[in-house]
């Protein structure tokens, strides 16, 4: 069973993802909280899978609680919000998490998200990635790929544009094992760890830290 933990300080939309997600025969709703520090104390003294985590709460934020969360636990946060602006996706992903969804996610296309990141896969929604390639900085770094393969580089531009493994695979003609050995070394080359910095990477020309902007 994927142990889940919802932190919004809405009922509405907490009660909501508690029904959605409650279907679900491979998942379990462990609690509902309104704060991120409920979510820190609770992922600390409890085995949570996955955090859905809000942005902007009363008190520490889902940035800060991120941070805390994927510092000291095994717990994976996808943030789940309304608000799509740089600074949160740079913040979101530079404080470890795993996923960055909007609220407006088809609910299938969430479920499938919180069991991707189950098997180590990153997820950053096709509404997240219109975003950063829409508001590129002109002055902005690009990427340096000189480490990678003409493969690695392909699979790399297909990783960012959203693509996952499978639909990459078939893209190139290629088995998704080899695609997921090529990402590992991607990961490695590049000094990164996971895809969705590689997206980031990718399309800001840097690895999700604090000073990136779009």
């Amino acid at each position: 069973m994927i142990k889940l933990l919802l932190v919004d300080d809405s009922e509405l939309i907490t009660g909501g993802l508690a029904v959605l997600l409650g279907v679900e025969t491979d998942f379990t709703i462990v609690d509902c909280v309104d704060r991120g520090e409920r979510a820190v104390e609770l992922c600390q003294h409890q085995p949570i899978d996955v955090v859905l985590m809000d942005v902007r709460m009363p008190g520490m934020s889902g940035v800060e609680a991120t941070k805390i969360i994927t510092e000291t636990t095994n717990a994976k946060v996808i943030i789940l919000t309304t608000f799509d602006e740089d600074k949160y996706i740079i913040e979101g992903i530079k404080n470890g998490a795993v996923g960055y969804l909007l609220k407006n996610t088809e609910p299938q296309q969430l479920v499938q998200a919180i069991r991707s990141v189950m098997k180590g896969q990153s997820i950053l929604s096709q509404d997240v990635l219109e975003k950063a390639k829409q508001g590129f900085h002109p002055a902005q770094k690009t990427a340096d790929l000189s480490s990678l393969t003409p493969r690695e580089i392909e699979i790399t531009r297909l990783v960012a544009a959203g693509l996952s493994n499978k639909q990459i695979a078939n893209r190139l003609y290629l088995t998704e094992g080899t695609i997921n050995n090529s990402l590992s070394t991607i990961l490695h080359k590049l000094a990164l760890e996971h895809r969705t910095q590689v997206a980031i990477y990718y399309l800001t020309g840097k690895a999700g830290d604090h000073d990136a902007t779009f």
